[in-house]
């Protein structure tokens, strides 16, 4: 069979056989962001390029070179989200959330798009977990969007991962460290690369994070942004260890750390593994003090972070931490002929009314393919229902791990029996384990 097209490069699809792990890790995710406060945002896949041109920052490497970017039939420039926190400061913004007063707290599971090389750890389609905070400019609150943060951590069981801060100046101090980056990278000018050549005038900041080899040894003894900080950046920076150390989050100062994105300013931070390749870092973040006045509004302090889905998993594997199974089907009814099989689609109905999962067959199968495919799915209990089940109105109800049948009868008293045997077969497995531990 020859398909028509496949899937686009730098996509993937994610299996019913996979997406119980992503399923276990968003409900991490959603009761740790509930637990500090956080309600979930939801923005569209697409924004007007300008939000990105404006907050991302255009001497970027995001808005140089990896935007999808189209026109629409209406001559609009139209980009899909390269990262959630532009969209989600604009639906702040727009819809006048601000008026439910601060903090605002805000969580996204959201599709990003960025077009670069495929590689593993890095896709043009990726997933991202955020939490974003709108007015709340103490150190506290950097401190707790960290901590935010190293809770998902956590409760995953992830250990081999630890936790870089740095502190890049605000609006009054980082001018006088542009100057001295830009003194120091003008030495230099004719070696660096094209891109960083460009933004020497513009951001030279960005030259630090540039990806380049040659750029990146030249960046190594460049002037350190620890060493032109303001006092009141100092001792904001001071505040937030302070935090975590009193929370024993431990952390190193990384003084090259700049983000990718042009709206950062004080705090930044990024959690970062030794154990997934160059693509090592899981969960960035900081403080953006300037992005939603920079989007129209009034002067608002504001900071977040976003962690890669994508990376997780492959900390998750690459440390060998199996995630739970999806539950397995509780009762698979087997019918044997036309009546019988309208019972068995009755029952297998009122048992999922009762919250507990049921199959019978759609396919057409006979009973050995059926017993062979309950067997298959793991379910718990099977039944087999024929002429003389309906005649007598009962069937066995087989316990497919302990090979143990009990009689049950298919009337009005079904459920109750049914669930007696299931209950008591939880508690049995539950003593069970218990004895091995």
């Amino acid at each position: 069979m020859k398909l028509i097209t496949k899937i686009v490069e730098g996509a993937r699809d994610i299996l019913p056989s996979d997406s119980y792990q992503w399923q276990f890790i968003e409900d991490i995710m959603r009761k740790q962001a509930l637990s500090y406060g956080f309600r979930e945002i939801r923005t569209p896949v697409f924004e007007h390029t300008e939000l990105f041109e404006r907050g991302v920052g255009d001497t970027t490497d995001v808005v140089q070179k990896e935007m999808y970017t189209f026109m629409t039939k209406g001559n609009k420039s139209i980009t899909l989200k390269p990262e959630g926190t532009a969209g989600a400061a604009r639906a702040v913004l727009e819809n006048g959330v601000y008026n439910e007063g601060y903090p605002i707290k805000a969580y996204y599971i959201t599709p990003c798009y960025r077009y670069e090389r495929a590689q593993k750890g890095r896709q043009r389609e990726f997933h991202q977990f955020g939490m974003e905070v709108y007015g709340a400019g103490s150190y506290f609150a950097d401190a707790e969007v960290i901590c935010a943060a190293k809770s998902i951590f956590d409760r995953l069981g992830i250990r081999h991962i630890h936790l870089e801060l740095n502190s890049i100046g605000c609006k009054k101090c980082r001018p006088d460290y542009h100057k001295a980056l830009k003194e120091y990278f003008e030495g230099n000018k004719e070696e660096l690369c094209d891109t960083c050549r460009s933004r020497l005038d513009k951001n030279p900041m960005r030259i630090l994070d540039c990806k380049s080899p040659v750029c990146s040894e030249i960046a190594k003894n460049a002037p350190v942004v620890l060493d032109y900080l303001c006092d009141e950046c100092k001792e904001h920076f001071e505040g937030v260890k302070k935090c975590l150390n009193a929370a024993n989050v431990p952390f190193s100062v990384n003084p090259r750390i700049v983000r990718g994105l042009d709206y950062y300013t004080r705090t930044v931070f990024e959690f970062i593994t030794d154990g997934i390749g160059t693509q090592g870092t899981v969960c960035g973040g900081g403080r953006y003090d300037g992005l939603i006045e920079e989007l129209g509004g009034q002067p608002t302090p504001s900071l977040g972070f976003g962690m890669g889905m994508e990376r997780l998993l492959m900390v998750l594997e690459n440390e060998n931490i199996e995630l739970p199974k999806p539950p397995v089907c509780d009762l698979y009814v087997i019918g044997l002929g036309e009546q019988a099989k309208i019972k068995a689609f009755n029952i297998v109905e009122g048992v999922r009314s009762s919250s507990l999962i049921a199959e019978g067959d759609i396919v057409g199968r006979n009973l050995k393919p059926q017993m062979k495919y309950a067997d298959k799915i793991r379910a718990k209990f099977t039944m087999v229902i024929g002429d003389s089940e309906l005649e007598n109105g009962k069937a066995k109800l087989r316990n497919m791990q302990t090979k143990e049948e009990k009689e049950i009868s298919l009337d009005d008293n079904f459920f109750t029996e049914f669930f007696a045997v299931y209950v008591a077969s939880s508690q049995q497995d539950l003593l069970n384990m218990m004895d091995k531990m």
